[in-house]
């Protein structure tokens, strides 16, 4: 046993934080956190043709469609009065057997809109095969 004399100070209370057993609690729950989250697994299967893969007997057909900057479409080089000739183009490919393909052209001054009418257009007249071709005109 110690006894102090009466001139000795009083010992310093100790003011840190122990930390050991927050740290121990935060590791069981991150050990707990990466057990219950279950793994996802980001694969797609794709049947890829291989090299002996028989290539397609006919080309597609490929219809030419330009926008101009005045918006006035342009059919496989011939101009179209507006859009309702247009409109009865598209269903007109639509309703072949096998549709063609629809490669939009916009000029590059050409406003956005009559741009959007050409795409809703061949949505709507049941196309699928709908590109837009000639981007690298807006590139930097």
């Amino acid at each position: 046993m110690h006894i102090r004399a009466g001139s000795e100070p009083d010992p310093e209370p100790m003011v840190d934080i122990n930390t050991t057993p927050l740290v121990d609690v935060l590791l069981v729950l991150l050990v707990m956190l990466i057990i219950t989250i279950p793994i996802q697994l980001h694969a797609v299967d794709l049947e890829m043709p291989g090299r002996n893969a028989p290539r397609p007997a006919e080309p597609p057909v490929v219809v030419q469609l330009e926008v101009n900057p005045s918006g006035q479409f342009v059919w496989n080089g011939e101009p179209l009065a507006d859009r309702a000739a247009l409109d009865a183009r598209l269903r007109e490919a639509a309703a072949q057997v096998d549709p063609p393909e629809l490669h939009v052209r916009p000029d590059r001054r050409a406003k956005y809109e009559p741009v959007a009418a050409a795409l809703t257009s061949a949505q709507r007249a049941g196309l699928v095969k709908i590109g837009i071709v000639g981007m690298e005109q807006f590139g930097p």
